[in-house]
């Protein structure tokens, strides 16, 4: 827990929510899962998702600022289905989390960093169901349903949200609209997550609420800095950062729950 923990440990999370919003900004993804699974190494993984939950609301409000109440409305009714099933898949994986012991856990979130990680060097294709595979049934509101409960629980229990952005990635939105729609996603997805968290007893002290609360302000500067240097950076190079990056982290994590480390 983070109120048993010296200072040279809030630190370093300090310094991990500050390089997790620096690689969103950088490569335009990674924040939670990054921060998420970094921080699963040097504390409880389950306190470690809870932790994350009010910075990621921080990185999605500020990107929600740029649609348009048009578009708001529009991208609400659009995708309605697939935000109130990703809700409610939601609310069951944080249920379940808060019953997984912590070895286990952190294997496992480690096994999904390592995952990712294949699936963005196109070694193991995204499922059909994410990618669109299955043709124009994943995009009605059936396959939206289908699609939202299954993510949403991935996200309740690990903050790994990727599945959701591939399945978006399949409607062909406008590059704007399309950081928006994610944006206003997630945005949904982590304010409930909050009330949550909070009503399960998730949050393992206030000091742990608190200092989630404090950590949505480098979460902010980082991805402003990660902005600034996206510029000078080639995709390659920021690929190979932030891929780099969750290696190492889904081998330590695996490594740390199984014994090994």
């Amino acid at each position: 827990m983070i109120s048993a923990i010296g200072g040279p440990t809030v630190a370093l999370m300090t310094l991990v929510i500050l390089i997790a919003g620096m690689t969103n900004g950088l490569a335009g993804f990674g924040f939670a899962l990054v921060g998420t699974m970094a921080l699963a190494t040097v504390i409880d993984p389950a306190t470690a998702v809870v932790f994350m939950i009010i910075p990621i609301l921080a990185v999605n409000l500020s990107l929600v600022r740029d649609l348009s109440r048009e578009e708001l409305r529009t991208c609400s009714r659009r995708f309605g289905p697939l935000i109130g099933a990703a809700l409610v898949g939601t609310v069951v994986g944080m249920t379940v989390l808060s019953r997984i012991p912590t070895a286990p856990l952190r294997v496992g979130l480690g096994l999904v960093t390592l995952g990712f990680v294949a699936t963005a060097q196109r070694r193991i294709p995204f499922p059909e169901w994410a990618s669109g595979g299955t043709g124009t049934f994943a995009q009605t509101r059936v396959g939206m349903l289908g699609v939202g409960a299954i993510s949403g629980l991935l996200f309740g229990g690990t903050n790994v949200g990727v599945q959701l952005i591939a399945y978006l990635r399949i409607f062909d939105l406008s590059h704007g609209l399309f950081v928006g729609v994610v944006a206003l996603v997630f945005l949904g997805l982590n304010g409930i997550r909050v009330g949550v968290a909070g009503l399960f007893g998730l949050y393992p002290s206030r000091i742990v609420l608190f200092a989630s609360i404090v950590a949505a302000v480098p979460a902010v500067i980082g991805v402003a800095v990660g902005k600034r240097l996206r510029v000078t950076a080639s995709e390659r190079s920021r690929r190979l950062v932030v891929l780099g990056l969750l290696t190492v982290v889904g081998f330590r994590l695996v490594g740390s729950g199984s014994g090994l480390i």
